[in-house]
C-alpha cells in the first residue's frame, strides 16, 4: 500500500479528520478545537491513500525530554494493515526527546508494546472535563 505522510496542517479538512475518530470509534470531537489542538501540537502525522485522508497521530513535546502521543487513529477499513505502526514510526523518527508516552484505548497495550511501550506504573491523570466518561471507558481507576 503506497502511503503518503504529511507533517503539516496546510489543506486538511478538519471535518473530515473528526469523522474518522467517529467511524474508528474513539469519540466525537469539535472540527475546529481540534484543529487548534494540532496547531498547538509539537508533530502532527496525516496519512494519505491515493489522495484521502485514512489517519493520523500527533504529539506534544518539549523537544528535549519529553513527549506524548496523543490521537492516533486510523479508518476502520484500514485497520490491521501495519498503518498505525507506521504513523507512530514517523512520529518516533522526529521526536528525538529521552521518553515518549502515549494513552491508549484498554486493550491495545499489545500492540504498543510490539513497539517498544511498556506499561506506566506511576502515571496519574486529573481530568477537569467528562471525568464519568473516561473513568467509564476504562482510562482511569
Amino acid at each position: 500500500m503506497d502511503i503518503k505522510f504529511k507533517f503539516d496542517l496546510d489543506g486538511i479538512d478538519w471535518s473530515e479528520v473528526v469523522e474518522i475518530f467517529r467511524l474508528a470509534p474513539l469519540g466525537i470531537r469539535d472540527p475546529e478545537k481540534f484543529r487548534r489542538s494540532c496547531e498547538n501540537s509539537f508533530l502532527v502525522c496525516f496519512a494519505f491513500f491515493n489522495d484521502k485522508l485514512i489517519g493520523m497521530g500527533r504529539a506534544i513535546s518539549d523537544g528535549e525530554y519529553q513527549a506524548a502521543i496523543y490521537d492516533l487513529v486510523i479508518l476502520p477499513e484500514f485497520q490491521g494493515q501495519g498503518l498505525g505502526s507506521q504513523i507512530l514510526k514517523e512520529l518516533h523518527k522526529k521526536l528525538d526527546v529521552e521518553t515518549i508516552m502515549l494513552y491508549s484505548v484498554p486493550g491495545k497495550e499489545p500492540f504498543y508494546m510490539k513497539l517498544g511501550y511498556s506499561k506506566m506504573l506511576t502515571a496519574m491523570a486529573r481530568k477537569t472535563k467528562e471525568t464519568d466518561v473516561f473513568r467509564l471507558n476504562g482510562y482511569i481507576d
